[in-house]
């Protein structure tokens, strides 16, 4: 069964590939001046003065993506991979391509997405859940998982803006982890947290990779990729630059400030 979303595909079956991206391209528009009111805009326009430019950001990606993979994705700042998450995890829409999922995707890319600071604990995980696609139910199943792996049990019922920015990762992570998606989707959660915290997400990737657990870890530490990912991809310019063995990934991306 397919369920179309614009440019965005996803899929329930029983294929091997958790994700497929043909030529897929994203830009945005750059202001480059200020338009003081409507006779200003319109002045410009009939001038020719778009009044921005154009920055491509990612240039016709094609890649695939197994079921059961724990892939790394690296590049410098600026390359397109944040871009690419977002795309991924729905926060984006291409203008050209194609993306194909198989099965829920459950992502861990910025603190605060979907967190409202004058709810508690408890509505936010529900709340949270809600906007990764989970019912009531499903997220009742979940709950005492959550706050037990947050280690954060008695502050559920107090406010968010009461936590720490440390509590509020931990929290966080913890509903990505434990919302029983197919894919996992993850943006450097291992820099951020406390060093006990970081330690317990180590044991946790290494639990993944015994499941077999889908995993898109984007990183800039190379040591991650070497430790967990079985192949890893290097975005350069809005192109993959190369694909393969996570080792030689992480010294081609070494190579880049050499």
């Amino acid at each position: 069964m397919k369920r179309s979303l614009g440019t965005r595909t996803e899929i329930n079956d029983d294929g091997e590939l958790a994700i497929s991206v043909r030529n897929l391209h994203k830009s945005f528009k750059l202001p480059t001046e200020q338009s003081f009111g409507l006779k200003q805009a319109i002045f410009n326009r009939l001038r020719g003065i778009k009044g921005y430019r154009e920055q491509k950001v990612l240039k016709g990606l094609d890649f695939d993506i197994k079921k059961g993979e724990f892939i790394g994705i690296v590049g410098r700042n600026g390359s397109g991979k944040s871009t690419l998450l977002k795309i991924l995890a729905g926060i984006y829409y291409p203008e050209k391509g194609e993306i194909v999922v198989n099965g829920t995707l459950v992502p861990f890319i910025e603190l605060g997405v979907g967190f409202n600071p004058e709810l508690t604990g408890r509505e936010n995980v529900y709340m949270n859940g809600a906007l990764l696609g989970f019912s009531n139910e499903e997220m009742d199943k979940m709950y005492d998982d959550i706050w037990d792996f947050a280690e954060l049990k008695d502050f559920q019922d107090q406010k968010l803006k009461n936590y720490s920015s440390g509590m509020q990762v931990r929290l966080a992570f913890s509903i990505a982890i434990r919302a029983r998606g197919d894919i996992l989707l993850l943006d450097e959660v291992l820099a951020v947290g406390d060093a006990a915290f970081q330690q317990k997400c180590e044991k946790y990737f290494e639990e993944l990779k015994t499941k077999n657990q889908t995993v898109i870890l984007v990183t800039h530490s190379m040591d991650n990729v070497r430790k967990y990912c079985n192949r890893a991809i290097l975005i350069e310019d809005g192109k993959i630059a190369k694909e393969g063995n996570p080792g030689k990934i992480a010294d081609a991306y070494l190579k880049l400030w050499s």
